[in-house]
């Protein structure tokens, strides 16, 4: 990446970053234009694989603004998929930034702004997360209806007041449903991390509001309303959050309750994303 295409650099637009690893990504898939994106935490990797035929894959180190992924059960690769046979495509991210690499909120940012730039509409915004509700146990998936931003930053900057009220589209949360009708619903709490939450940082998610705690999501889903995308959060109850389990926490069972839940989750994703490419 060269210095004039650095995140870090206060001086530059990141979206002139998102523009340039737009064209990159259509350049090295032969794709002008994407139509929707997926962000696949862990647990979500299969989506990929079931949603069609991957028609070109892509180095994250090869676009500007892009990293090797920094965390086990992530992907380091994007890949531009054909949704079944509906002519559309989906950029599919096989890892995401997180805040708590220290690289900056640009970067947790930027494959949400550089979908927008590849012409995505839509966004699918996936995690593996801490459940607060016990009738969710590992492997559950739980539409994200709202959120709670508690890392104390924002992706937007300048005097942009963004709306959120209606952040996670009812519309793409039905179609969800349509796919499966037991799908339940959920406000999910970003925490920093990399640690996981106290005992009584779980409580007071759940005296806010919380049902699902994570170290994600909140910051993309903000920069994707920014951009204009459509967005639908889908987390992945890989283990009840600290104090609501009897047992500590480990990022092992979080990467095993994704693989249990791999072909399940996946192919539900691969169904919703066929639904919002048709159009319905």
């Amino acid at each position: 990446m060269t210095a004039s295409l650095n995140l870090s650099d206060p001086t530059v637009d990141p979206f002139e970053v998102a523009a340039a690893a737009a064209a990159v990504i259509a350049e090295k898939t032969g794709a002008e234009r994407h139509d929707v994106a997926l962000v696949l935490g862990s647990g979500w990797g299969r989506t990929g694989d079931l949603i069609g035929e991957t028609l070109a894959t892509v180095d994250n180190a090869e676009v500007p603004g892009f990293r090797k992924a920094a965390v086990e059960g992530h992907s380091g690769s994007m890949r531009s998929v054909a949704i079944g046979d509906t002519g559309k495509r989906a950029l599919v991210y096989g890892t995401r930034t997180h805040f708590y690499e220290g690289h900056g909120v640009r970067a947790v940012v930027h494959a949400v702004r550089t979908a927008r730039a590849a012409g995505c509409t839509s966004i699918v915004l996936t995690n593996g997360c801490g459940g607060l509700n016990p009738d969710w146990g590992p492997g559950t998936p739980v539409l994200i209806r709202d959120h709670i931003n508690l890392t104390a930053t924002s992706p937007v900057e300048g005097a942009n007041f963004v709306d959120l009220t209606d952040l996670y589209s009812q519309r793409l949360r039905d179609l969800a449903k349509l796919v499966d009708p037991g799908l339940d619903e959920g406000v999910y709490v970003q925490f920093r991390g990399p640690h996981y939450e106290t005992p009584a940082e779980v409580q007071m998610a759940k005296v806010l509001g919380g049902d699902l705690v994570g170290m994600s999501t909140t910051l993309e889903a903000i920069a994707a309303r920014q951009a204009g995308l459509e967005v639908l959060g889908i987390s992945l109850v890989t283990n009840l959050a600290a104090g609501i389990s009897e047992t500590p926490l480990s990022h092992e069972e979080v990467i095993e309750a994704g693989r249990a839940a791999a072909s399940r989750c996946g192919a539900l994703l691969a169904k919703v994303v066929t639904k919002i490419a048709q159009g319905h």
